[in-house]
Parts: structure tokens; sequence; C-alpha cells
């Protein structure tokens, strides 16, 4: 299925690299970083950050704030890519070539849609209530 909005890749798990000696987080690293060079280079990757480790979150009714985005680590979304590629099918293959993959780190593949999913609903609650 084409998506013209493109995918993002989002990097879930901020701990893979526990374990591995400073000289190997930094090859990985490295390895990362080539890999998002080369996506722009072939104008599949068009925006992409790491994301800080501190954070708030905002919930509840009365917005309450705490500190941390995330309950884990190993749950907390690391950083992301937003490619510009047509396919679920391409963009899949992409994430499979990350390189923090075999220390645990995690891809989530998502389409970037054009409008809220909601709004097709909204349409008809507001078409039942006017009858």
């Amino acid at each position: 299925m084409k998506n013209q909005n493109g995918y993002m890749l989002l990097f879930v798990g901020m701990d893979w690299h526990k374990g591995l000696s400073p000289e190997q987080t930094q090859r990985v690293s490295e390895e990362w970083m080539a890999w998002f060079r080369g996506l722009m280079a072939e104008g599949k990757a068009i925006a992409g950050h790491p994301l800080a480790f501190e954070g708030k979150s905002v919930s509840g009714k009365e917005g309450q704030v705490i500190d941390g985005p995330f309950a884990e680590t190993k749950e907390a979304i690391g950083g992301y890519f937003m490619l510009d590629v047509a396919t679920m099918d391409e963009a899949v293959a992409i994430a499979r070539k990350c390189p923090g993959l075999p220390f645990g780190a995690k891809v989530e593949v998502r389409p970037v849609l054009s409008e809220c999913p909601l709004k097709p609903e909204t349409k008809i609650q507001e078409a039942v209530v006017a009858k």
C-alpha cells in the first residue's frame, strides 16, 4: 500500500548500549550515524534526531505534569527517522538494517497520515446527532 506522507521509524529502547564497552558503544553509534547519512544521501530519510533522556509527561484531565516521559528506558522512544518512501515494505526493509537491533533496540515503523483518523468518525457522529 502506497503512502504519500512517508513513514516514521521510532527507535524504542534507550538502554541498547548496556553491557557494551565504551569502544563498542562508539562503534555502533558511528554505524547508526553512517546508516542515517546514507539514507539522507539516497533521499530516503528527510529528518531524524535522537531524543533526550529527560523530559516531562503530561496526562489526565488536570494535565498533571511529572518528570520523565517514560516508565522504563526499554520502552522509551530514543529517537526517530522520517522516511520519504512509498511503501511499508520499503520502510520495514530500512528498519531491518538498524545497527542497534543486535543489541536490543527495537524499531517501530508507522505510516504518517495526512489527517486524523478520527475525523471521518467525527463527521458520522455529527450527521447522526444532527438528525
